[in-house]
C-alpha cells in the first residue's frame, strides 16, 4: 500500500512496510515489498510522498504507490481538494488505493478544532466533500485533545467508522501513554481502539520510534507511519557548508530551520552527516536513500513518509527500497557514525 499526502502545495506517497513523504507526489509499488499497518489487516507500501503535481502522483502510482496522506489543515483544506480532483480525473479505482487524513484543525470558529465528537464527525465529513469520496481508509487525530476526555474521542472515532466514513483510525504526535489510554478505553466500552501512531523519526529523533512504540506493537498491535526522514532536508546534506539561498531555511517563516542548522548541536549533526554521506558514497547510493532505507530497518514501523520537490527527488528517494534490501550490513555502520 502506498500513501500519498498533499500538505498544502504538497502531495504525500506512502509505500507499505515503511512511509516515505516527499514534498513531490510519487511512490513505488511494484519493486516495493508490503507490510500490514501495525497488527491490522491494513496492507501497505513502504514509501509515501508528496506533491500536488498531476504527473508525479501518476507516477507514484503506476510505480505501485497507493497509500495517500492528507490532512483537513494542510491549505485551509486545498490540499484535499487537489488530491481529490486528481484521482477523480485519472479514474483510478477506489478499491487500488489506500486515503489517510487527519482531523483536530478546521476552521477558525472554537467548534472547528480539536477532537470534540463534534469535529470528528464534521470535520472528516468535511474532508470527504473535498476528496470527492465516501470514506478515508484511516482519520487520524493530528494531536492529543486536553480538552476532550478520551472515552469521547474514541466514541466518535468508532462511530465514524461504524457509519462508514473511515476503515480505521489512528493517532499523530500522541505519546504511548495516550495511546495506550485510548486502547484501554476502547477495549473496556467494547470500542474501536487505534492501529497506527504517525511519529517523527530519522537519525537524530529516534528514542519514541526505538524504545516507546515497540512495545505497543507487540502487546497492542498498533503500527508506526514515520515522517521526516531526512530531517528537513538537514540528511541531504544540502546545510553542511551553510544555508544555500534556495533552501527552505533561508525563507520566511523557517528561521527556526536557520537557527537549528547553526547552532551548535546543529553543526555536530552536520559533522555526522558528512561521514554518512562517504558511507552512502561507498555503498553507491545517495545520502537520502541511506537515511530512508534506515528509517525502513525496524519491525514496527509500517510506512515512512518523505516529501519532495521534484520527480527526480522521488525516484531518488524511492531508490531507498533497493538499498533496503542490498545493504542488510549498513545498520551497525551508521550506528558507528551516529555515536
Amino acid at each position: 500500500v502506498c500513501v500519498f499526502s498533499i500538505i498544502g502545495c504538497n502531495v504525500t506517497f506512502v509505500i507499505h512496510s515503511t512511509v516515505l513523504i516527499v514534498c513531490v507526489c510519487v511512490c513505488v509499488c511494484i519493486c516495493v515489498f508490503c507490510r500490514n499497518l501495525g497488527k491490522s489487516g491494513l496492507c501497505t507500501d513502504s514509501l509515501c510522498f508528496l506533491n500536488t503535481y498531476t504527473y508525479v502522483l501518476t507516477v507514484a502510482y503506476e510505480n505501485g504507490v497507493n497509500l495517500f496522506d492528507t490532512a483537513e489543515i494542510y491549505s485551509s483544506g486545498r490540499a484535499e481538494t487537489t488530491l481529490g480532483n486528481i484521482i477523480k480525473k485519472k479514474g483510478w479505482r477506489r478499491s487500488s488505493f489506500v486515503i489517510t487524513t487527519k482531523i483536530y484543525w478546521g476552521g477558525q470558529a472554537e467548534t472547528e478544532r480539536g477532537l470534540s465528537r463534534k469535529h470528528i464527525i464534521e470535520g472528516l465529513r468535511g474532508s470527504l466533500s473535498r476528496l470527492q469520496m465516501d470514506y478515508v481508509d484511516i482519520v487520524f487525530a493530528n494531536r492529543t485533545d486536553i480538552n476532550t476526555p478520551m472515552e469521547e474521542v474514541v466514541r466518535a472515532m468508532t462511530f465514524v467508522i461504524n457509519q462508514g466514513l473511515a476503515m480505521y483510525w489512528g493517532t499523530s504526535r500522541w505519546s504511548a501513554m495516550e495511546i495506550m489510554e485510548a486502547y484501554s478505553v476502547a477495549r473496556q466500552f467494547n470500542l474501536i481502539p487505534p492501529v497506527c501512531e504517525q511519529a517523527e523519526y530519522h537519525y537524530f529523533q529516534r528514542d519514541k520510534v526505538e524504545v516507546q512504540l515497540p512495545e505497543l506493537y507487540h502487546k497492542i498491535g498498533v503500527g508506526v507511519m514515520t515522517w521526516s526522514p531526512l530531517a528537513c532536508g538537514l540528511i541531504t546534506g544540502k546545510y553542511c557548508d551553510g544555508v544555500p539561498d534556495s533552501s527552505r531555511a533561508a525563507l520566511k517563516g523557517y528561521e527556526w530551520l536557520k537557527e537549528k542548522v547553526q547552532c551548535d548541536d546543529g553543526r555536530k549533526q552536520m559533522m555526522k552527516i558528512k561521514e554518512l554521506q562517504t558511507l552512502a558514497e561507498k555503498l553507491g547510493c545517495t545520502a537520502a536513500q541511506l537515511a530512508i532505507a534506515w528509517c525502513m530497518r525496524s519491525e514496527g514501523v509500517s510506512c515512512v513518509l518523505i516529501g519532495v520537490s521534484s520527480t527526480e527527488q522521488l525516484l531518488e528517494n524511492l531508490g531507498a527500497i533497493k538499498v533496503k534490501h542490498t545493504h542488510t550490513y549498513t545498520n551497525t555502520q551508521i550506528h558507528m557514525h551516529l555515536h
